[in-house]
């Protein structure tokens, strides 16, 4: 874990670790997270939430949530993906997840290459998850919340297996689609949903 960017300034600079999850499924909303998290309170673990399992993935969030100085969930909805695409909608998300912020930050550590308009310094940082623990964290908060989601649209859809696959374009997903039809979660811009709509038409 490189900590070189939580390193204070002089002025004891506020940083929020930014991520999201649900880039890739096929189903459901993209969820980001913004994390401040509290130098006086260590967190041990943080690391990229898809090395973790689920067990961990929650005892973490619940620290996370107790610990942190500030924590915000920001969603874009499955409309807003399939009207902006998917990355103008990720960080639309972002942008929604920091301004939630109870404490603004001096700056925004954002996963990726891409930064989300803010008023905020802020730097995109590759694999950023697992290299600063701000960011892990908020990759941790941001599965956690989305898995969540997909588990209650298992609930209210018992045909597909959300709490499995987590609406990723896996064979069984793609078999549920086959035969009981689209849901009104489904992202109907991405391949293959658009394909089969379109030989539909």
């Amino acid at each position: 874990m490189d900590d070189n960017y939580l390193i204070k300034s002089p002025h004891n600079l506020l940083i929020a670790g930014v991520d999201e999850a649900g880039r890739g499924p096929l189903a459901g909303p993209v969820v980001a997270a913004a994390v401040i998290l509290d130098p006086q309170k260590h967190i041990d673990g943080l690391v990229d939430s898809k090395v973790l399992n689920e067990r961990k993935r929650d005892s973490l969030f619940d620290l996370i949530k107790a610990d942190a100085l500030s924590w915000s969930i920001g969603i874009a909805a499955v409309e807003e993906i399939d009207e902006f695409n998917i990355l103008q909608a990720t960080l639309l998300a972002m942008q929604r997840a920091i301004n939630g912020l109870t404490i603004q930050p001096d700056k925004a550590l954002i996963d990726g290459n891409c930064l989300p308009k803010l008023l905020i310094p802020a730097q995109a940082i590759v694999k950023g998850d697992s290299k600063v623990k701000a960011i892990s964290a908020a990759s941790i908060v941001a599965k956690v919340t989305r898995d969540r989601i997909m588990l209650d649209y298992h609930n209210q859809h018992p045909d597909y297996a959300f709490h499995l696959h987590k609406g990723y374009g896996t064979k069984q997903h793609l078999k549920e689609i086959e035969q009981f039809g689209f849901l009104p979660i489904h992202r109907k811009s991405f391949n293959p949903l658009r394909t089969l709509l379109l030989q539909k038409q």
